[in-house]
């Protein structure tokens, strides 16, 4: 029986074993510049914006199209009558039209008819028509190139914020376990004093309660890493379980240095909505083209037909069926849209004020994005001066943990005060935590307000 039992526990051990490798074997180390390229390849929001800029591609192409001749072909073959009458007939897509002399007939008497034909039409000068249409399509695929770096910024900084969370919620679990092995400590302590009588049975659920307060807490860190992972598996496109973090230089302060100047014009959405300003001009400058004469040169040649006689008679058989009957021409039209005027003066005055709005956003823009590098240089101000504090913070409650732990076993202090100081130690370990990942957080913001991540990864990583 003994030896059964020892190789039950025995195969048990091994299936663990197995079970931990290959749990370790699926899960993904990731630095913070590995989640980062891991969301730029797998998030859909940059296929999305990539595939806008493949779009924006091929309506260049389309608009330089407009430089091909035009060629219509068609070929028709028709079994009808062939009455024909004098009278106008206003235009309109229902009655099909005849051609031929009015022969004074009246009958069903059908006939078989063909026509085969091409119409060949080009424009050989537009007064730059085309050549604006063709930059207002580049306008177009430059602001969604601007567009997709912009989502590829937003989606980096964003991968960086949940990279830096994920740490901050790991940490502030670590801090809240310790909390809890004090508590723990603290109910052996107090049971210990109160089964020798030398403390009051109410000392032990005062300690029993404090545990269950820090697991509580536990439990609550533990909630905020499993969605901090969570949202970090979103962007870089894996199952939360499979996440382990590399956390590199992030456990530590970085060094101090003041920030680079702010330069708005290079942020990602500044260069956007300077796309979008160009792409509204292109637009005019296309607009105020369209006002002129249309020239077309046109070339055609056809053959037709017709199972019947100028007399009235059917021609039978399949007379009619083969277009027997050739003609080409030669011509040069002109069109000139002359009341379009009024509306394209209203078209281009909205186009004006589209320019203006735009253009007034990219100055609210750079305002914004001022007021934002501000805000982050004055929170890393302050987070660095946190981060200096906590450590204090934390020696000094560490301290007074163990002088009222001292105090309480030799009767001078009571519950109350031992309890407090064990609860001011777990508090200033995770502050302590959370202050230094609010200087990377700082920082982080500057980046963003900046629009270049670089010299913070690199910073990470060191």
């Amino acid at each position: 029986m003994q030896n059964r039992r020892a190789l039950a526990f025995t195969l048990l051990l091994c299936n663990l074993n197995s079970i931990i490798r290959a749990q370790t074997a699926t899960s993904i180390e990731l630095t913070l510049s590995k989640a980062i390229e891991q969301s730029l390849k797998n998030y859909p929001a940059i296929q999305v914006s990539q595939e806008q800029v493949n779009a924006a591609a091929a309506e260049i192409q389309l608009a330089r199209t407009a430089y091909l001749p035009r060629i219509d072909a068609l070929a028709q073959f028709n079994r009808a009558t062939r009455n024909n009458v004098f009278g106008l007939l206003l235009p309109q897509n229902v009655i099909p039209s005849m051609s031929g002399p009015v022969i004074g007939t009246n009958n069903l008497g059908s006939v078989w008819g063909s026509a085969v034909g091409a119409l060949v039409t080009w424009e050989p000068f537009d007064f730059g028509l085309r050549g604006a249409n063709v930059a207002t399509a580049r306008a177009m695929r430059t602001q969604s190139g601007a567009a997709s770096r912009r989502t590829q910024f937003d989606v980096s900084v964003a991968t960086a914020d949940a990279f830096l969370t994920v740490i901050a919620a790991g940490r502030t679990v670590q801090a809240a376990q310790a909390g809890v092995d004090r508590t723990e400590t603290l109910v052996r302590i107090v049971t210990a004093h109160v089964k020798a009588q030398l403390r009051p049975g109410a000392d032990q659920s005062r300690a029993e309660a404090e545990s269950a307060a820090a697991r509580t807490q536990l439990a609550q860190a533990q909630q905020a890493l499993a969605i901090s992972r969570a949202t970090l598996a979103q962007f870089v496109g894996s199952d939360p379980s499979q996440i382990a973090l590399v956390p590199g230089a992030l456990v530590r302060l970085p060094p101090e240095a003041a920030p680079t100047p702010l330069n708005t014009a290079v942020n990602p959405l500044a260069l956007e909505q300077s796309a979008m300003v160009e792409q509204a001009r292109a637009q005019l400058r296309a607009l105020e083209r369209t006002y002129f004469p249309r020239f077309l040169l046109q070339a055609a040649a056809y053959s037709r037909g017709t199972g019947a006689e100028l007399d009235g008679q059917r021609l039978g058989g399949l007379n009619g069926l083969a277009p027997n009957v050739q003609d080409y021409a030669l011509g040069f039209s002109v069109t000139f849209p002359i009341l379009d005027l009024p509306a394209l003066h209203a078209r281009e005055a909205a186009q004006g004020a589209t320019i203006r709005a735009q253009v007034a956003k990219s100055e609210q823009i750079a305002v914004d994005l001022k007021a934002e590098w501000n805000r982050a240089v004055a929170t890393l101000n302050g987070a660095r001066q946190i981060a200096g504090n906590t450590p204090i913070q934390v020696s000094a409650a560490k301290t007074a943990t163990d002088q009222a732990t001292a105090r309480y076993q030799a009767g001078l202090a009571n519950i109350d005060e031992l309890a407090e100081a064990q609860r001011l130690l777990t508090q200033a370990e995770i502050d302590d935590v959370l202050a230094r990942l609010g200087v990377w957080r700082g920082l982080l913001r500057i980046a963003t307000a900046a629009g270049d991540l670089q010299p913070f990864l690199l910073e990470a990583m060191q």
